[in-house]
């Protein structure tokens, strides 16, 4: 990659983006962000590859400004990482499903960890209302959605129950609804 673009667009921010582990020092609290610095969000939401060259000349600063805002968003934990859009579908992921799953008291953690290890598994949040988790899935077929939801989280011992909610059909939302 160029000297010109991020020196850390391939990898994620020290947290990987995941939430710190227990045992991790307190993180500090944010620093607000400036205009500045949410036009560089958007911009980098749009195109996570775009070079500092770019995105200084699209937000009006310097190279050495923008590289600086951009290193001080990801030592700050705002930018988490640099990922690529896929679109599942095209790439052999063809059932989509949201699970929900109701689990024993107090056992978020121990369950969240055996989530981020499920085939398929692109997003998992703690949420208030029926249920506590709620789990974006991704798999080859039906037939693979239903294995893993019976055999692999039925069988986690914290969880109580699922219900599963087959996707019919995506739409990513660009930055603030773009």
């Amino acid at each position: 990659m160029p000297d010109e673009q991020m020196a850390n667009s391939g990898g994620q921010a020290p947290s990987g983006g995941h939430p710190p582990a227990d045992d991790a020092p307190p993180v500090p609290p944010a620093r607000p962000l400036d205009t500045i610095d949410r036009s560089i969000l958007r911009m980098l939401q749009t195109d996570g590859r775009a070079s500092i060259r770019s995105v200084a000349d699209r937000v009006h600063v310097s190279r050495a400004n923008a590289y600086a805002r951009i290193n001080r968003l990801l030592d700050d934990g705002v930018i988490r990482g640099f990922s690529a859009l896929v679109d599942q579908e095209r790439a052999g992921q063809g059932a989509s499903a949201y699970i929900t799953l109701k689990i024993v008291q107090n056992s978020w953690r121990t369950v969240r960890k055996q989530l981020t290890t499920l085939p398929g598994a692109t997003h998992i949040a703690l949420v208030s209302g029926d249920f506590d988790v709620l789990l974006l899935v991704h798999t080859k077929d039906n037939r693979e959605l239903r294995e893993l939801v019976l055999t692999r989280i039925q069988s986690i011992p914290e969880v109580l129950s699922t219900r599963t909610l087959l996707v019919f059909e995506e739409t990513d939302l660009g930055p603030e609804g773009d």
